[in-house]
């Protein structure tokens, strides 16, 4: 299915909020790709990463009415697919990680040279995508909430249940991690 615009997709909003299937099935078909980037980054698990988009699909049909036209509509699916997956999260209990006092600028090699970042996200999108799936839960949890979505340590230790020192160091650890794996796609 082609790309819809904004205007197409926000003319589906009207007839969606009165039930109607087709509607519904084309702003589904329209977000589909973009919301299941979202839910990858929280799971390596395309099946499960699946499941967790139709139940967060069934949230935004169920909530139509809720959206008043104010900011993006593809925001705010977005906002919803994102809390569906943070809720799952919670459910699942996610091991805690041990705190850590010492933060690693990840952005550097051993030597202080700062790692080529965006040519690596350019060239290696897929493999950059591969290591961030590859965290641990807890780590991985973390690190989308705060690089990705730009949530605040206090929000993600409420969100997820833990505490602010416990998300700041899982953080840390993913940071080091994924600096680990970038440095090899980078030699």
């Amino acid at each position: 299915m082609r790309q819809l615009s904004d205007t197409e997709l926000k003319a589906l909003i009207p007839p969606c909020k009165k039930g109607d299937q087709s509607a519904q099935r084309a702003i589904f078909k329209a977000l589909y790709g973009k919301m299941l980037v979202v839910c990858m980054r929280y799971y390596n698990d395309v099946d499960y990463a699946q499941d967790i988009l139709q139940e967060a699909f069934i949230k935004v049909f169920k909530n139509m009415s809720k959206y008043n036209g104010d900011g993006s509509f593809e925001g705010w699916v977005r906002r919803i697919v994102t809390n569906t997956a943070i809720d799952d999260v919670r459910k699942r209990k996610y091991e805690e990680v041990s705190i850590d006092a010492s933060d690693h600028d990840w952005l550097e090699d051993e030597g202080g040279e700062e790692i080529a970042w965006n040519e690596v996200l350019f060239k290696n999108r897929e493999r950059v995508l591969e290591a961030i799936q590859n965290l641990t839960p807890a780590y991985q949890s973390v690190f989308n909430l705060y690089v990705v979505e730009g949530y605040s340590h206090k929000e993600i230790a409420d969100l997820l249940g833990i505490s602010i020192g416990t998300s700041k160091s899982n953080l840390s650890k993913a940071k080091m991690n994924l600096k680990k794996a970038l440095i090899k796609l980078v030699e």
